[in-house]
């Protein structure tokens, strides 16, 4: 009896970034900060603007750090106001372009934000490396003063 093996066909650097991205917004939804401490590198090159009334948004650099960007943001606003949607997700080799909207209501001041985003993210090695997310800052940080 002879056995053909069919050839396996190699993920691509594209391919395999989209599985991490996916990886990641689905961890995000679920609030699943142990899978996005993993999805995480060791240490990332996080970009989102400073701003000093906003108790979520501030540097971040490890994966712990990075992973409890979603734990602040959901002790801040009102998880059930949370909207986001994605209007392109674009994989170019190990970099991935999301763009879309999001809104939330901050929690202390009942007031809320929305506006545009883009989210660059890169992955090497199954772990995302880079995560630089330009937002409408101004609406978050007047929805933050009270």
């Amino acid at each position: 009896m002879s056995v053909k093996s069919s050839p396996v066909k190699p993920v691509s650097v594209a391919e395999s970034t989209r599985a991490v991205v996916q990886e990641f917004l689905a961890a995000r939804l679920a609030g699943d900060t142990e899978r996005l401490v993993e999805l995480f590198a060791d240490e990332v090159d996080w970009v989102l603007a400073e701003n000093p009334g906003v108790p979520w948004i501030r540097p971040r650099s490890t994966a712990a750090e990075c992973a409890a960007q979603f734990t602040e943001l959901m002790e801040h606003t009102v998880p059930e106001d949370a909207r986001a949607s994605l209007d392109a997700f674009l994989v170019d080799g190990a970099d991935a372009v999301l763009m879309g909207h999001v809104s939330g209501t901050v929690r202390a001041t009942g007031k809320s934000f929305e506006g545009p985003f883009a989210l660059r993210l890169t992955v090497e090695d199954g772990r995302i490396t880079r995560h630089h997310l330009y937002e409408n800052s101004l609406s978050i940080a007047e929805a933050c003063t009270p």
